[in-house]
């Protein structure tokens, strides 16, 4: 069968699932990772057919899209930030709106000086991609990754390699920790937000196979690791050391309180591309 011909059906099996649009962009990124073949490509050449061998594959890729796994697990990478990334199911998929705060933490912290040093800290790492990008765009900084999942941490140091950037990681319960060793410039956290109230607004592909480790936190206490990542920040940052999470939605009020409470200062509430309270600094 022609590909082309493929194509429109794959689509259409897809139709009771996925919209056309994010249907389409699943045919074409398995397209260009499996046979580095881009829309243009087939475009030109409306001959491109498959053999029963790539049906096979094609059509076990396709059972599991209609079971609904990310097809970010089933071609084991994604892209963040520019840059290419390793997931699987010990790790949650990176997002567009932690993209936005991981510029946010390099435009106010980049420096022309190479000589002035800085050390960052980012809590709950999983895939590393805040860490990562950090280290690939702020070359005169110092990273280090903690997370309490060993197979998320084994991740991670495999995406520093694949990205060609050092970044210490280390296993850590952040909600166990007393104190840090040393000091950091800029503490940085992606930490589980989402209440178990609000699973009625998680999707199928997020719910049942991402991490719910990495996700969820009890009703009655979702600030949980907000307030202690925050109370340790209070001596783990430098003076003038600068405090970033991304947070829930639903709760940019509460986030602007608990830091107010704890002395941070110059305090700011950021929106994400979807005008949504997504992420908030503090200074110590």
């Amino acid at each position: 069968m022609k590909i082309k011909q493929y194509r429109t059906e794959f689509i259409k099996e897809l139709s009771p699932f996925y919209d056309a649009y994010e249907a389409e962009s699943f045919f074409y990124l398995i397209l260009e990772d499996r046979y580095q073949l881009r829309q243009i490509d087939l475009a030109l050449n409306h001959e491109l057919v498959f053999d029963e061998k790539d049906f096979a594959i094609w059509n076990e890729l396709l059972n599991q899209l209609k079971k609904e796994v990310p097809i970010q697990y089933l071609l084991g990478k994604t892209n963040f930030y520019g840059l290419d990334f390793e997931v699987n199911e010990n790790v949650l998929i990176p997002r567009p709106e932690t993209e936005e705060l991981v510029e946010w933490i390099i435009n106010e912290n980049a420096s022309p000086d190479k000589n002035k040093k800085i050390r960052i800290l980012d809590i709950g790492t999983g895939t590393g991609c805040i860490a990562i990008s950090l280290a690939k765009n702020l070359p005169n900084a110092e990273v280090f990754g903690v997370d309490v999942s060993k197979k998320a941490i084994e991740t991670a140091k495999r995406n520093a390699i694949r990205n060609d950037v050092e970044v210490t990681f280390m296993l850590l319960n952040i909600l166990e920790t007393d104190e840090f060793t040393c000091q950091f410039d800029i503490i940085v956290s992606n930490p589980p937000y989402v209440r178990n109230l609000e699973k009625v607004e998680i999707k199928k592909n997020v719910l049942d196979y991402e991490p719910h480790l990495a996700l969820f936190v009890e009703d009655s206490d979702p600030l949980i690791f907000y307030r202690k990542i925050a109370s340790l920040a209070q001596n783990g940052l430098l003076k003038n050391g600068k405090l970033y999470f991304e947070i829930n939605q639903y709760l940019g009020k509460e986030m602007i309180d608990l830091l107010e409470s704890m002395s941070f200062q110059n305090v700011e509430l950021r929106k994400d591309i979807y005008d949504n309270d997504r992420m908030i600094k503090g200074n110590i």
